[in-house]
């Protein structure tokens, strides 16, 4: 079975993507396991579609921990169900997240209406993964698809760069190519993130709700204001 991690901003595409990507397996079986915060209606599309998919939703704990504490338990639940790829798909809904493995096929997807600077103001999911997609770049001019790519670039130097058309399907074809290109994976025990996750352990992370520094305590971080 290969796995995909696939993340990107909320709204971005992944879910019209990850669907056409299915189109285009040659008849390999697609799993998706999607990772959300408070709710998500994408796993019935996935089934309407005849995808098996499973949902998680963290509540109010950090999506990228509820991830590390749930996938290797995803891909047990894949295996079982005779699936051939798998994709996890989370929404970086702080731009901060780091939802990517090493060793496992990473995929961000970015909006290409988000702005021009966008790519250089999302973290670990874009920096560090093997594939750029780029969506809803038909309702952009060419010279704008060019600057939204080298803003691309600039945060990922490595990584290969592709348009899809989550309602065509224009460059999926493409997509599935270089993710069939991803090695195997039978097991996650042992594997490492590819970089941290965001960190917080505070009074606010055990239920505190009061303002003032004396309900403050744990890892904090505070502003300097200028006199």
């Amino acid at each position: 079975m290969k796995m995909i991690t696939v993340a990107g901003p909320p709204s971005s595409g992944k879910t019209s993507v990850i669907l056409r990507l299915a189109e285009c397996l040659d008849g390999l079986r697609l799993g998706v396991i999607k990772f959300d915060c408070l709710t998500s209606f994408d796993a019935q599309r996935y089934r309407d579609a005849g995808i098996p998919a499973q949902l998680g939703l963290s509540g109010k704990f950090c999506p990228d921990h509820f991830f590390v504490n749930n996938v290797e338990e995803g891909l047990a639940w894949g295996a079982r169900r005779g699936i051939d790829v798998l994709v996890t798909e989370s929404a970086g809904l702080c731009n901060r997240c780091s939802p990517h493995i090493a060793g496992i096929t990473s995929v961000c997807v970015v909006d290409s209406l988000s702005g021009i600077n966008t790519p250089r103001k999302i973290g670990p999911m874009l920096k560090f993964a093997d594939i750029v997609v780029v969506t809803k770049g038909d309702i952009v001019s060419q010279a704008e698809r060019e600057v939204f790519a080298w803003s691309v670039r600039q945060a990922n130097g490595s990584a290969q760069i592709l348009s899809v058309n989550g309602i065509t399907g224009q460059g999926a074809f493409m997509l599935a190519k270089k993710l069939m290109q991803a090695r195997d994976t039978d097991a996650l025990a042992g594997a490492r993130l590819r970089f941290t996750t965001p960190a917080a352990a505070c009074s606010y992370c055990t239920g505190e709700t009061r303002i003032g520094e004396a309900y403050q305590m744990g890892m904090m971080r505070k502003m300097e204001y200028e006199q």
